[in-house]
This record gives structure tokens, sequence and C-alpha cells, in this order.
């Protein structure tokens, strides 16, 4: 098995051009322990973390464009980052260890493509774009459609993930994400749930994404429960039927981390709680106590 280390997407490109067999990677967090457990060693394997752009975090504008290779400590260590999107800052953190941390980025979570990444719902409710480089120059994919089942994505081979790019978030709007998992760290989530809301002036939400992780092939986002969030001051009426919208979105499996209706409860739980949270960090943002407010006890 060779090694190469490219300083750029051009000669990323040509080295995967040349060999149908060689792996692109980001970290190697999951792409070593996969090889140890069994899976067959490519010819070569391409580590994409000498490539500046991919290790680069900028906000032009109003659009934040984060590199697919770039550390989840790093990113969670950007405050400014943080500040627009709590949620996704703490998911990037919930990668492994500390020092697993300073390997793993979103672009390898993401083509990694388990479903209980825990990076991806918090993504997906953030409406991320991938911008993903391959032979005829550059295209820009929802990430919501990157991974199309356990293991498999949309990339053709030859594509490589090169960034992420995230709107600003509007004026009261955040997200949160919490997951479930049988230890209180380094474990695969049973499930995990990402919420993102807007409240208007009056604390009413104007707009809710809700999007689950570990429970079905690909992260499933949740119509229903974003209906039931919108139009109200997220009262215990508006957050149980969220909640059920969620569980009733679900379709897991049984294993040894959980049963398909213990994954169903706690995927609803997760989402009243994770709702209650982004709306809690609007209010403090703007000056009012979490008190004030329905979701403030959930």
């Amino acid at each position: 098995m060779k090694y190469a280390a490219p300083t750029t997407i051009d000669e990323a490109r040509a080295l995967l051009a040349g060999d149908t067999d060689a792996i692109v990677f980001a970290g190697a967090t999951d792409v070593v322990p996969q090889m140890r457990g069994g899976r067959p060693e490519p010819s070569m394997v391409i580590d994409l973390k000498k490539i500046d752009r991919l290790m680069s975090v900028s906000l032009e504008g109003d659009t934040w464009h984060v590199g697919a290779a770039v550390p989840s400590s790093a990113l969670t260590g950007d405050a400014a980052f943080s500040a627009d999107f709590p949620g996704l800052s703490e998911a990037s953190g919930l990668i492994g260890s500390d020092q697993i941390q300073n390997r793993s980025s979103l672009g390898g979570n993401l083509c990694n493509a388990s479903p209980a990444a825990d990076s991806v719902p918090a993504l997906v409710v953030n409406d991320a774009v991938a911008v993903i480089a391959g032979a005829d120059g550059e295209r820009r994919v929802p990430v919501a459609d990157v991974v199309t089942g356990p293991g498999q994505t949309s990339l053709a081979h030859g594509e490589i993930v090169v960034s992420f790019e995230l709107a600003r978030p509007a004026a009261r709007t955040a997200d949160a994400y919490l997951r479930l998992i049988p230890r209180t760290e380094m474990d695969i989530a049973v499930v995990g749930a990402g919420v993102r809301l807007t409240l208007d002036g009056n604390g009413t939400v104007s707009a809710a994404a809700v999007a689950l992780g570990a429970v079905a092939p690909t992260v499933v986002r949740v119509p229903a429960a974003q209906a039931a969030l919108v139009g109200s001051r997220l009262d215990d009426a508006a957050l149980a039927a969220a909640a059920t919208a969620a569980s009733d979105a679900c379709n897991p499996i049984d294993d040894k981390r959980g049963t398909i209706n213990y994954r169903r409860q706690v995927a609803g739980v997760l989402t009243r709680r994770a709702a209650g949270i982004a709306a809690d960090r609007i209010r403090t943002r703007n000056g009012q106590p979490d008190n004030q407010q329905p979701g403030a006890s959930v």
C-alpha cells in the first residue's frame, strides 16, 4: 500500500485518476480501524490534510467556508463559528476522544457514511452544501444528498469533498444537537437529533428544521415535526406533537445497542430537548431569561 500527501486538489485528482483502487482520507480515524478490522487494503491512501483549502475555515460575506479536512478540535475552538453554529460545533466535538478530534473532520464524518455520524444531522438542519471536486470541475450538493446508504455516498470515484458552505443564520436563530450513547463518551450514537429554530420578536417559532441520525439508513428530516413547531411558542402541545412526529419518522433496526421501540422513543425525547436548547440559546443571546418562555423547562 502506497501513501501520498498531495498539496493541491489537482494533484489529488490526478492520483485518483491514475489508480482506481486508491482512496482518500481526511483524518483516517475511520479508515485505519476499518483496515485493522479486516477491510481489504487499498492500493494507495491519499492524505488530504496537506491541501490548504481543505484545512481552512473562513467567513466570506455571509457564508462560512469550512474545509472538509479541518480537524474537529480546530472547528470547536473557533469562537466565531461556534457562536453562529453552536449545535454543529458541539456535534463535531463529539467525534471520538480529544486525541481523535485532532484528526477527525466534517468531511471524513460525512463520507464514512455511517447512519450514526454525529455531525451530519447538525449539517443537514443548517442546510449545509458540500463542494465536491472531480475531473470535470466542482459541483455543489446539499449534504442531505451525499450519503445514500450505510457506507455509500453519491460521490463518483475521483471526486473529493473539498469544503462545506453554510449561510450565516438569520437573526434570532440557533441550532442544537443531542445524542444518546450507552457510555459517557467515546461511543456511537444510539439516536442523534439536530434542531434549528428561528423565533420572531414575540417568541413564536417562524422556521424550524429537524433531522435525526442512527434511526434509518441515512439521516432523516422530519417535516411533520418542523410543522408542529412552526407557529408555536414551544408550548407543551407543540413539543409533544414534534416528539411524536420524530418517533413516527424513524425506521431503525434492532441491535445490541438499542431496540426499535427504544430508538423511536428516544428520538422523540431528544427532538423535544434539542428544540428547547435551541430556543433557550436564542433567548439568552437576545437578553431574555430562559424561564420567560414555555420551552425553557424542557
